[in-house]
């Protein structure tokens, strides 16, 4: 089991300290005879993986990127371009932001301070794990960004150059390489949150990462020197990846302070703004996926008219794409579902996973699909659906609130992979529509932004487009990136300039695509 949030007050400021050449000696700045006088790795390795693990915050802004990933609609009125797709720049929330990206200077540092060889060879690993994540996060958001100059102020490089997008993920990738062979020949190491330490779980979690990064890929499989097929097969024939939901790279929540479900009822005051979108359940709906049930709650006005929360047609999404005020009508005539009362109610409320046994099932059936990879689709494809499904049952109490007496048990799953809505498909883009619908109802309220990515390199789930709602411009068009933060214009103004040049013909908006999305 996964240990829960540790206090990240002392962390904090320890890596403050780190970070500022005023603290260059950590016994000058904590003289308490009851605390630790000296800095480990353990400490800063808790930290820095705490901060790929909560970066998607709490309460409302917990549900931001549900927002863009048209899971919920939201009827208060500050703070919600997301629900109306408007991206902006990447500075605009500071936890994917460049500015986040200072986190990796205490990577070496980390690393400084290992007691041993074999103890190195693992921090050396999961700094490439940390970075990897935090590149491939911000690659994803804008197209090219600093890379190989990145990190090295120490040594001189105050305005890094930006590399193609190709370079970086062939960086990452070849990282990803590395960090395998490293939690190979290193040791269990300290200060670990997430699977105590042990290498034989975050070489799994590595693996499982490149399949991620690599089906991202999948429109440049031809590259001779990205090898997408050739990575594929290498890693599911010959190394270690997830084999269970016990795999997942997730956080366990808890009733302790600072460890509760990041959208838990208490100091929440936006429980009364949520609303489960139409795309959501009416998907649930057709499928006959009783995920419906744990995923909302019934209508005020079904329970007002008396049908049982057992009546599928006791739940209601509202279109997401409608305008503000036509939201808020919808919501008036109480015939939308809210969130299921587990999301608010439960201070253990559910892991919020990055990474899942689930998910990379289904990365791996529609790499068998494309053509990336030798094996079974089907058999990928439904071991992704009972793993996403277990999780679901597994991590809610046996109440009638949370369930609305519609269990999920493996009975229920093994007719639900055989109906005829979820049997897999026989043409191959039936089966890739299959295969992302379900992984987009898997991260529900899960890996954030997954759902957007996910529409935005496949056109699945097939979002409408309201102009009269959508604050892109043009209004009839969803947006595609990031703009780059106004920081970088003010700062590396020529490294920048260079970079939009050559990718988007000077033109820095939310709607130049970037290199992975081209064919």
């Amino acid at each position: 089991m996964k240990k829960n949030i540790v206090n990240r007050i002392a962390l904090y400021i320890l890596a403050l300290c780190m970070g500022l050449t005023a603290c260059d000696s950590f016994e000058e700045f904590n003289t308490n005879p009851d605390k630790s006088t000296k800095v480990t790795s353990g400490m800063l390795a808790t930290n820095l993986i705490l901060e790929i693990m909560q970066e998607d915050g709490t309460t409302k802004t917990f549900l931001r990127d549900d927002m863009l990933s048209k899971y919920v609609a939201w009827t208060e009125g500050n703070d919600i371009d997301y629900l109306f797709n408007k991206l902006g720049r990447t500075d605009d929330f500071s936890n994917y932001s460049f500015k986040n990206m200072a986190m990796l200077g205490n990577v070496e540092k980390m690393i400084g301070f290992a007691p041993n060889e074999k103890a190195k060879n693992s921090y050396k690993a999961l700094g490439h794990f940390i970075r990897v994540w935090k590149f491939f996060d911000l690659t994803m958001r804008v197209g090219d960004v600093p890379y190989s100059e990145s990190m090295k102020g120490e040594e001189g490089v105050e305005y890094p150059a930006y590399d193609s997008q190709k370079s970086v993920f062939l960086g990452l990738l070849n990282e990803l390489d590395l960090a395998d062979q490293l939690f190979e020949s290193g040791e269990n190491f300290d200060g670990d949150p997430e699977y105590d330490g042990d290498v034989s779980k975050w070489r799994k979690a590595v693996n499982t990462l490149q399949l991620k990064i690599l089906i991202n890929l999948y429109k440049k499989s031809a590259d001779a020197e990205l090898k997408v097929a050739d990575r594929f097969q290498k890693i599911v024939s010959g190394k270690p990846i997830f084999t269970s939901n016990d795999d997942n790279l997730q956080l366990v929540h808890s009733d302790n302070s600072g460890q509760k479900y990041p959208f838990y009822k208490e100091g929440n005051n936006f429980i009364v703004f949520n609303q489960v979108s139409s795309f959501v359940i009416d998907t649930l709906k057709v499928l006959g996926d009783r995920r419906l049930f744990y995923y909302a709650k019934p209508t005020v006005k079904s329970v007002d008219s008396g049908l049982e929360p057992t009546d599928w047609n006791a739940y209601n999404g509202v279109d997401p794409t409608l305008t503000f005020s036509e939201i808020q009508s919808a919501v008036e005539t109480k015939n939308v579902s809210q969130l299921n009362l587990r999301y608010s109610e439960l201070p253990e409320g559910e892991p919020t996973f990055k990474l899942s046994y689930a998910e990379m099932n289904f990365i791996l059936s529609e790499a068998v699909v494309r053509g990336l990879l030798a094996g079974n689709a089907k058999s990928y494809y439904e071991q992704g659906i009972r793993a996403a499904m277990r999780f679901t049952a597994d991590h809610t109490p046996d109440s009638y609130d949370y369930h609305h007496g519609m269990k999920i048990t493996d009975q229920y799953i093994s007719s639900y992979i055989n109906g005829e809505k979820v049997t897999f498909a026989t043409n191959a883009s039936a089966q890739i529509a299959q295969i992302i619908t379900q992984k987009y109802l898997a991260t529900f309220l899960q890996t954030p932004f997954s759902g957007y990515f996910e529409y935005r390199r496949t056109g699945i789930p097939r979002f409408t487009i309201n102009p009269q709602s959508n604050r892109n411009d043009p209004s009839d068009k969803m947006p595609v990136r990031w703009m780059y933060p106004q920081d970088e214009y003010n700062y590396n103004t020529e490294n920048l300039k260079k970079a939009v040049d050559s990718q988007y013909n000077g033109v820095d908006t939310e709607n130049e695509l970037m290199w992975i999305l081209k064919d």
